[in-house]
Formats: C-alpha cells, sequence, structure tokens
C-alpha cells in the first residue's frame, strides 16, 4: 500500500487521480479488484477478474507479475501497430502540404496569366483553378464545409459503430490482420484467467467481449455452449477451421490431452504475436511503394494540369 501511495505522489493528470482513488479504498478496507472495477476504460473485465481470483486464492503478487508481462507485451505490440502505421500518415500529411501549396502559391498566379492570355484549358486545369478561388476566397465556408463533413463522420461512426467497424475489419489486408490480432488477444487473455483458476466456461464468457470481430466473438460463443453440453474445447474449434488457424486447434488438442490448456494458450498466443508482427511487415512493405505511387500519379497529375496549358501557348506563340 506505501509503494501505491508513493506512485499516486509520482503520477501525474488522470494517473494521480486513480491511484489516489485506490489507495482511498484500500485504506478503507476494499479489495483491489473492487476499486479497479470503477475504472472499466482503463481496467478491463478480464483483468479485474484475475486479480478478483488471485485475491481470493491469495496468488495476488504472481498475478500482477503476469499482469505487468502482460501490460509490456501490450506496449510493444502496440507500437508496432503505431510503427506500421507513421510511414502512410506522414505521406498522407506531406501531400496534403504540397497540394495546399500548389493550390495556394502556385496556381493564383498560374490563373492570372492564363486569364489575361484567354488560353482556351483542359478540364483538369480548370478545376484547380476553381479549387484555388474557392480556397482562397471563400476559405470560411471551405472550412467549415470539412468541420460539417468531420462532424458528420463522427456522428455516424458513433451512431452506427458496429456496422462502421464491421465494414472496415473486413477490407483486404485489414480483415487476416484483425483476425489475427483478435485471437491474439483471446488467447493471451484466457491463459491468465485460467491461469487465475478461473474456470473455462467464465473465462470463454469474460474473452468474447474483447475481440474486434464479430466472427471471433461467435467462435468464442460456441464454444462456450460447447463445453456446457461436455464437448472439448477443441471440438469446437474444429469445427471453425476456415477461420482459426490450424496450429491453434492442434495446441489447444495437445493442451486438452495433457492437462495444460493454459500453457497452451501462452503458446499459441505467442505463435499468433509472431504472425501478426509478420503480416504488419509485410502490409507496410507493400503499402510504401503503392503510397509513393499513388502519390506521384496525383502531383504528377496536377504538375501536367499546370504546365500542358503552358506548353500549349508557347506553341502557339512559336506557330505565329
Amino acid at each position: 500500500m506505501s509503494h501505491l501511495k508513493l506512485n499516486s505522489e509520482e503520477a501525474r493528470g488522470n494517473t494521480q487521480k486513480i491511484l489516489t482513488e485506490i489507495n482511498a479504498d484500500l485504506l478503507k478496507g476494499k479489495h483491489l479488484y473492487e476499486s479497479l472495477a470503477k475504472f472499466p476504460l482503463v481496467f478491463d473485465t478480464v483483468m479485474v477478474n484475475i486479480i478478483r481470483a488471485s485475491e481470493e486464492s491469495g496468488n495476488l503478487d504472481l498475478a500482477l507479475k503476469d499482469l505487468k508481462e502482460q501490460i509490456k507485451r501490450n506496449i510493444i505490440f502496440n507500437r508496432k501497430i503505431h510503427s506500421a502505421l507513421t510511414y502512410p500518415i506522414l505521406v498522407f500529411i506531406v501531400f496534403i502540404a504540397v497540394l495546399l501549396l500548389i493550390l495556394i502559391v502556385v496556381m493564383p498566379k498560374i490563373a492570372t496569366i492564363f486569364t489575361q492570355l484567354k488560353v482556351t484549358l483542359p478540364l483538369p486545369t480548370k478545376i484547380l483553378i476553381f479549387s484555388s478561388d474557392l480556397l482562397i476566397h471563400k476559405t470560411v465556408f471551405v472550412v467549415g464545409g470539412i468541420a460539417l463533413l468531420i462532424t458528420g463522420f463522427t456522428l455516424i461512426f458513433k451512431l452506427q459503430r458496429k456496422r462502421v467497424l464491421t465494414f472496415f475489419y473486413s477490407l483486404p489486408g485489414v480483415s487476416q490482420l484483425v483476425r489475427e490480432i483478435d485471437l491474439m488477444h483471446f488467447t493471451r487473455s484466457f491463459y491468465f484467467l485460467l491461469n487465475s483458476g478461473i474456470s473455462i466456461t467464465s473465462a470463454l464468457e469474460m474473452t468474447e467481449r474483447i475481440v474486434l470481430k464479430q466472427e471471433i466473438a461467435k467462435v468464442i460463443a460456441h464454444a462456450r455452449q460447447s463445453i456446457l453440453t461436455g464437448k472439448p474445447l477443441s471440438y469446437s474449434f474444429k469445427l471453425h477451421r476456415n477461420i482459426l488457424p490450424g496450429t491453434m486447434i492442434e495446441l489447444t488438442q495437445a493442451g486438452e490431452k495433457t492437462g495444460s490448456l493454459d500453457k497452451s494458450m501462452l503458446d499459441i498466443s505467442e505463435y499468433l504475436d509472431y504472425k501478426v508482427t509478420d503480416t504488419l511487415e509485410v502490409l507496410t512493405a507493400l503499402l510504401e511503394p503503392i503510397m509513393l505511387v499513388v502519390v506521384a500519379i496525383l502531383v504528377g497529375s496536377m504538375m501536367v494540369a499546370i504546365i500542358g496549358p503552358i506548353y500549349s501557348l508557347i506553341g502557339q506563340i512559336g506557330s505565329h
């Protein structure tokens, strides 16, 4: 408890508030899991129930060590995701900066020349000039329109969150990656719950809530129903070979035979962690050249729309 008080004094912001609240609850004689349950956005159901089971069995120190390792792994995994997203985001920001530079600085000067010389302009050049004029002379309306679009998308996402996420998770490349991430989180959390002494059915019920894809949640729910009817976990997994990797099914079956299902879940989570890392590296390697080509085509098209009429004008002057 003294360590918790010390940490609360060193922490800042919301973390300090949470630690202070937990420390106050412990001084009142409350269980740790009861205090953690007050902050569902920070401590999920799985973590709270692991703490609860370990407090009841007297193995809180071991559970906290396991959770510490899990949090470390989650931090490392999140860094991998952020690293994979950094390059595409950076390229997108650079493209927007180049686009704004062309529309705000280059196009007004070029448009003035074209207007004075009464040059016949192609459609792409007219679109660029119109966009530049709109952005410079009607900035308030443009910013307001963008703000409305962002607000609209935000409202749609909040009201239709499941449908939007389902569509996003079904995109090529993303679907397989999200599935592997779900299975990794499921097996790792399942391991910690089983290792804490929680029953298989209860552990399955808790892990069903932490996955992202509905198809994985349905697999877990079906597995729980199968166990309630007396069938082993591997039996249910075999019925979903189109969703679950073969290695996961084989290791689950081996764990049931040897009585070490929790250890098998840990092995599966480590295997899936490797697969997710490999998938991220492949997607990143594919995404980098694709984004470069797309940006090059877009910027090149804008430059052609600007330079094309100039060459046409030079040709007209030369013919005279």
